[in-house]
């Protein structure tokens, strides 16, 4: 399986000015954006820290997921993240890389703070060739910054101003999620349940 982001994310789309806030930069300088160019930088790790950690998506956007099985639960296949919003497209491959494009209108995408999942509106999902794979184009998130949970918000506003303020300490093997940060992710993460979690 592999999951990959297709949509880029500019600069607008990250709260770089309520960062400012959080930490009480300074305002009304010339240089007042010298900074922001890091501050993103720190934004966009705070966002793939929460994302890895509770397999929500925080700010809207495309992927492709290919898959080689079905993780399936309920009839339906489990899928890597949510919350999810629309499928755009289902291809499935034979070993040649001939490609079949099965209608998006045919499948239903099970929105599920939990446990979302693909299912076929009839009958099961197609099954996948010998030595091929399948891909879906869907979008997922709760949308721009302002739609993201104020929880989410914070344990992102948090978790980037810590990368900011410990920018240049060197620390060896894996840090830990600052404590605060992980009790307001704690309700977001992902209850694993059985063998297909």
């Amino acid at each position: 399986m592999n999951l990959t982001e297709t949509t880029v994310l500019t600069s607008a789309d990250f709260p770089i000015a309520e960062l400012k806030d959080y930490l009480r930069l300074g305002s009304g300088f010339s240089d007042d954006n010298l900074q922001d160019a890091l501050l993103e930088t720190c934004l966009r790790a705070a966002m793939g820290a929460i994302e890895a950690r509770t397999t929500k998506v925080l700010i809207e956007r495309a992927f492709e997921y290919t898959f080689y099985s079905y993780r399936e639960e309920s009839g339906g296949m489990l899928m890597p993240i949510s919350p999810l919003i629309y499928l755009n497209q289902f291809l499935m491959y034979d070993k040649t890389g001939a490609s079949t494009n099965h209608s998006k209108n045919d499948f239903q995408l099970m929105v599920d703070s939990q446990r979302p999942r693909m299912i076929a509106k009839a009958g099961d999902l197609p099954k996948i060739p010998e030595l091929g794979w399948g891909l879906l184009r869907f979008l997922a998130g709760y949308g721009d910054w302002s739609a993201v949970p104020a929880n989410l918000q914070q344990a992102m506003l948090m978790l980037a101003a810590s990368y900011y303020e410990n920018r240049d300490v060197m620390v060896s093997g894996r840090t830990q999620m600052p404590l605060m940060v992980a009790v307001l992710l704690e309700p977001y993460q992902r209850i694993r349940i059985g063998f297909g979690a």
